[in-house]
Formats: structure tokens, C-alpha cells, sequence
């Protein structure tokens, strides 16, 4: 049975960060160790969410580094975050990243008790391409029927290898010198992938037994019209579904990147939404949600 392997002491946090974090390397049976950064430690006398986190960068840049600010949210609401150092297109196209993702989920699961607690429950969560890793890596964990998984959560995810939704075109983004088109084309080995539901979840034809998931985009948020349309179909197929839409600037995604944006306007909100997904994940009723004029949440059943 493969053991943790031994942390640093905690460093100084990320810029921008209030969670203290340590490197380490997971072992990923006869695989490459994967480097992770965690966030938080277990509590004492009771358990934390223990989130799996991916960064953004289009498939095909950023690390943990960027990754610091939705990180260090996530800790800030409560979570023991796992922040994943993927392997990164295009030197490990499709579906690379994602088995290492489902790998470090299991190592995760395996070992929760000393990570977060005896009853810690695990989650996935990630931002613009890791929003895709996180939504793939649930899927495949439904699929593969292991770990079990209490939730989901995506902010400006990037589901939709189309690239030609009315949000992108409202940025001047679209399938030609586009970031995220330029990243689909490294990340996906051909044209077939497209259409694989692990690459591009917007197209996966079966979405029961997904967990409940959050999604968190905003206004000027160009993924905005692919990650609304996920989660109206996530939510047609009976999965629960809480939406938070930020009607401030906000600069996603590519403000998630920068480490610093974990002081920005949107970041108490975003880190509320945090707290209580989780919260209403453990409560036996719903939790209130933030009535702030900056914020629009949508529940299941209330039209979106």
C-alpha cells in the first residue's frame, strides 16, 4: 500500500494567498510521481472537503503557480485543496492530463482520512481548461465507478471546442487567433476527440450521475454561453445545479491566472460560493446564498 510521502514544512503562502501551502509529490502507482501543491490541513476534531484542483492556461500553459489565487479560495472556504501540476499539451495531448487527474483523485481518496479527516468527502473543482479537467475527470469517475465524488465545481470552464458561442464573439474571440482555440488545436491529438466526452464535456450525450456541481461564470466572461449551456443540460439530466453569475468585471478567465486576483472584488464572492456549496452539500436543507447585488444565483428548478 503506497503512504504519503513526507511534506515539506508550510511555506510562505502565494502572492495574494491567505492558505498556507506545502509541495509534495504523489505517487501514481508505476506512473511518474505527479507534483501537487496542498493547501490547508486536516482539521482537528472534524473533517474538511478535500478538493482535487486544476488550473487554467488553455490545455497548454500556466501551473501551480497560476493556479494560486481559485486555489487559495477554495482553503479560505474551508477545503484541504490538492492543487495538480498536470501534464500540459502539447507534449501530453488528450486524454493525458485527465488520467493523471483520475490518478491523483484516487491517491486522494485513498488517503482522505489523514489529508482531511476521518469523514472527509472528496470533490473536483478547476478554472477556464482545468473547469474542462475537473468536469472530464467526474465523468470518468462515474464511469470508472471510483472514487465517489460529492461535488463538482467549474468557474469560466472551457467545455466547448467550437469555440463560436455569442460570448466569444462579443470578446473578439472565436476559432481564428483565438487563446482557447489555439489551445483546443494543441490539446485534442485529432479531429475525432472533439467529439470524446472527456475531452469536450459540453458534447457528452449522457450527464446522469454527475455530481451536484457549481458553476460560477460572469458578464463579461467570454466561456460564459458554453458553461450556461452546461449547466442546463447537467441540469436536465437531474443533476443539482447551483449557478452563480457575476454581473461585476471580473476579467475572466484570464484574471484567475494571476495570483494577486485573490484580493480582487470578485474573489470574497467567489470564496462565499465556496462555503456555502459546501455547507449545502452536509446540510439536510439548503444554506442561504449571498443576495448581493454583484451576484445572481440560480437553483435547481428556477429558470436560468
Amino acid at each position: 500500500m503506497s503512504t504519503i510521502p513526507s511534506r515539506s514544512a508550510p511555506l510562505d503562502p502565494p502572492p495574494g494567498s491567505a492558505a498556507a501551502w506545502a509541495d509534495q509529490w504523489i505517487p501514481v502507482g508505476a506512473g511518474e510521481p505527479l507534483k501537487a501543491r496542498v493547501y490547508g490541513s486536516r482539521p482537528r476534531g472534524r473533517s474538511a472537503p478535500l478538493v482535487l484542483h486544476f488550473h487554467g492556461g488553455a490545455f497548454v500553459a500556466g501551473g501551480l503557480d497560476s493556479g494560486a489565487a481559485v486555489a487559495g479560495l477554495l482553503a479560505e472556504a474551508g477545503a484541504v485543496v490538492v492543487s495538480l501540476d498536470y501534464p500540459l499539451a502539447p507534449a501530453h495531448p488528450f486524454p493525458a492530463a485527465i488520467e493523471a487527474g483520475h490518478a491523483a483523485l484516487t491517491w486522494m481518496h485513498r488517503h482522505r482520512s489523514r489529508l482531511a479527516g476521518q469523514s472527509a468527502t472528496v470533490w473536483v473543482a478547476g478554472e477556464e481548461a482545468g473547469g474542462n479537467l475537473a468536469a472530464a475527470v467526474a465523468l470518468m469517475a462515474r464511469d470508472r465507478r471510483s472514487p465517489p465524488l460529492a461535488g463538482q465545481i467549474l468557474m469560466s470552464p472551457m467545455l466547448d471546442p467550437c469555440v463560436a458561442t455569442a460570448s466569444l464573439r462579443d470578446a473578439d474571440a472565436g476559432p481564428v487567433g483565438c487563446l482557447w482555440a489555439d489551445g483546443w488545436h494543441q490539446y485534442l491529438p485529432d479531429a475525432a476527440a472533439a467529439d470524446h466526452p472527456y475531452a469536450a464535456p459540453a458534447s457528452a450525450m449522457r450527464l446522469t450521475g454527475v455530481p451536484r456541481t457549481l458553476l460560477i461564470t460572469a458578464q463579461d466572461d467570454p466561456l460564459r454561453d458554453e458553461a450556461q449551456a452546461y449547466a442546463r443540460r447537467l441540469r436536465d439530466a437531474g443533476v443539482e445545479v447551483d449557478e452563480a453569475f457575476l454581473d461585476q468585471p471580473t476579467g475572466w478567465p484570464c484574471a484567475c491566472k494571476q495570483p494577486a486576483s485573490a484580493k480582487a472584488a470578485w474573489a470574497p464572492v467567489v470564496r462565499g460560493q465556496f462555503q456555502a456549496f459546501f455547507q449545502r452539500a452536509h446540510a439536510p436543507v439548503s444554506v442561504p446564498v449571498s443576495t448581493s447585488s454583484s451576484i445572481q444565483n440560480h437553483r435547481p428548478g428556477s429558470p436560468s
